[in-house]
């Protein structure tokens, strides 16, 4: 009947969002680790890096520690807390094994956005190409025979310093 009370959505089906504050350090306040696949790595984690800070992170193996990289890029979605961090600019990060998502060089390039996220921003082939130039990379738009628009297994494809120099541009 539809006056039944329902109880409500458990937490794994309730559009949780965090919240991404700018500042000029790295701080988790009560931020969930859950992979894409919904499997729940930490409940919440709170910690801070100030700039200049060294870190260590260490744990078993799929307890959280690279996941943490990936919610801090914005690879991964922040499903809850606050995730206080400096502005694009002003962080790099250097992947312990780069991520290649399926698809064209160009996807490789503006991941996580998609192509047409991409020419809303402004971005160009032809700054594409500059940062390739900058990681010593365009000699791989001569070995693709669509340019930007080569579909193919980077992963396989690529050296290991090419696929190093690829996740910095």
């Amino acid at each position: 009947p539809e006056s039944e009370a329902r109880p409500p959505p458990s937490p794994s089906h309730a559009p949780l969002r965090g919240r991404i504050v700018p500042s000029d350090e790295i701080r988790f306040v009560d931020v969930p680790i859950v992979t894409p696949a919904g499997d729940l790595l930490i409940n919440n984690i709170s910690f801070s890096v100030r700039r200049g800070m060294n870190v260590f992170i260490i744990g078993p193996n799929g307890c959280g520690k690279s996941s943490l990289f990936r919610i801090l890029g914005e690879l991964w979605p922040l499903l809850g807390g606050e995730l206080h961090k400096p502005p694009p600019h002003e962080i790099f990060y250097i992947p312990q094994r780069p991520y290649f998502p399926e698809g064209s060089l160009r996807d490789q390039i503006i991941y996580p956005d998609t192509e047409e996220e991409c020419y809303q921003k402004g971005c160009t082939d032809w700054e594409l190409e500059e940062l390739f130039g900058m990681v010593r990379l365009k000699y791989l738009l001569n070995r693709c025979p669509y340019g930007w628009d080569t579909w193919n297994d980077w992963d396989e494809r690529l050296s290991g310093g090419e696929k190093q120099r690829l996740a910095m541009a």
